[in-house]
């Protein structure tokens, strides 16, 4: 099978080799996807475990068009029946970019009539169309004359693990969190504290990472259970093998924020993901943490400034800054924020920047040596 894995700008690389670690052929990073290729059993494994991928599509079937009919003659000889059962349910996704259709919606309603008629001539029954919650994802892409069609193996994004109980208003999403860890190279053999962790999305994503935990164990479904082919033998042998190399390492995360409130979602969370007794957690300011003796890790992700007035977001970069340098030496943090004008307030150099996407916004994840003293002392 040739399967896209979709992901986030800036996690292409390390989905990739996320992938090939869990044995896929072809891997091949595109922009925001990964494209590679294999059977049931990977399909099965990538979406039980894979951190960095949003969702899985397996491609059913690509071809040329000049016209709106050619769309529909082409959809009309996939064998349909082979994937769909006329009792489940289905809907149309479309990213259309065609001089072929002024509207791009139009494609979609095309592929769907395809597929009833396609059922309506052998069998006289259709599988019933359900934009809401359908069984079946049908995914349409065309760009100019070129169209691909593929099945959703996920259906429900993948960022939606299964474990968050509660959240704020602007909770991290779940792929994004684990990709901010693996980019940091945090060695789970050294500590990890989020000091502004709201809901506690980054350090429950270092737990399961560091313990092996599969973030599919949490999901309750997956959309390849619908299909046709589906083999629940062959899932629950993935699943259990998975399962099994769930480490017993000691770690030491930590987590805290100013609002009591954020911690104690933080904290309901933190328990629906198995990890109360790894990850540490207290409401504090930032500014009255001291690190025990470094070498350790600082990741977190501070307010953007959508709800604090620039006078107020301006000082509290400049708080984090001096906090980083004078209660952490020895430390490397990483923070996720909006553009190099909240940064320059931090008061401190990079040594690198990443480009990331929290949703719309632009971000960069900027990483930082902390040192004693000067860059230039400790260097001597």
């Amino acid at each position: 099978m040739k399967i896209t894995a979709k992901t986030l700008f800036g996690l292409e690389n390390i989905l990739a080799e996320e992938l090939r670690g869990l044995g896929a052929a072809g891997v091949r990073p595109v922009n925001r996807a990964v494209l590679f290729s294999g059977g049931l059993e990977l399909l099965y494994k990538v979406n039980y475990n894979s951190r960095f991928a949003l969702s899985f599509l397996v491609s059913v079937d690509e071809f040329r068009i000049s016209s709106k009919d050619d769309l529909y003659a082409r959809t009309l000889l996939i064998d349909w029946s082979g994937i769909i059962d006329p009792d489940t349910t289905f809907s149309v996704v479309s990213v259309v970019n065609s001089r072929l259709f002024g509207h791009t919606a139009f494609p979609g309603l095309v592929v769907k009539d395809a597929i009833a008629d396609h059922f309506r001539k052998r069998s006289g029954r259709r599988p019933s169309v359900n934009t809401s919650d359908p069984d079946i994802v049908v995914n349409l892409h065309i760009s100019n004359e070129n169209v691909n069609i593929s099945i959703d193996s996920s259906v429900v994004p993948l960022y939606r693990r299964g474990y968050r109980k509660s959240q704020g208003p602007a909770p991290l999403n779940e792929v994004l969190a684990a990709g901010i860890v693996k980019l940091s190279g945090w060695d789970a053999s050294f500590p990890l504290i989020d000091p502004m962790c709201g809901s506690g999305t980054i350090p429950v994503e270092a737990g399961l990472m560091a313990l092996n935990i599969p973030p599919g164990s949490f999901r309750k479904t997956f959309g390849f259970t619908k299909w046709k082919n589906h083999d629940e033998e062959l899932f629950r042998k993935v699943r259990s093998q998975s399962d099994s190399k769930v480490a017993a390492e000691k770690l030491s995360i930590g987590a805290s924020d100013i609002s009591a409130e954020a911690v104690a979602q933080a904290e309901l969370n933190i328990a629906s993901a198995g990890l109360s007794d790894v990850i540490s957690l207290r409401v504090a300011d930032f500014r009255d943490l001291r690190a025990s003796p470094g070498p350790g890790w600082l990741i977190f992700n501070p307010p953007y400034g959508e709800r604090i007035k620039p006078s107020d977001i301006e000082a509290l970069y400049s708080m984090t800054g001096s906090t980083m340098k004078h209660n952490f030496p020895g430390y490397r943090a990483w923070i996720l924020t909006q553009g190099k004008e909240l940064l320059k307030h931090i008061g401190l150099k990079p040594r690198s920047k990443t480009t990331l996407y929290n949703g719309p916004i632009e971000c960069i994840l900027a990483g930082y040596e902390l040192y004693e003293g000067s860059r230039k002392k400790a260097a001597d």
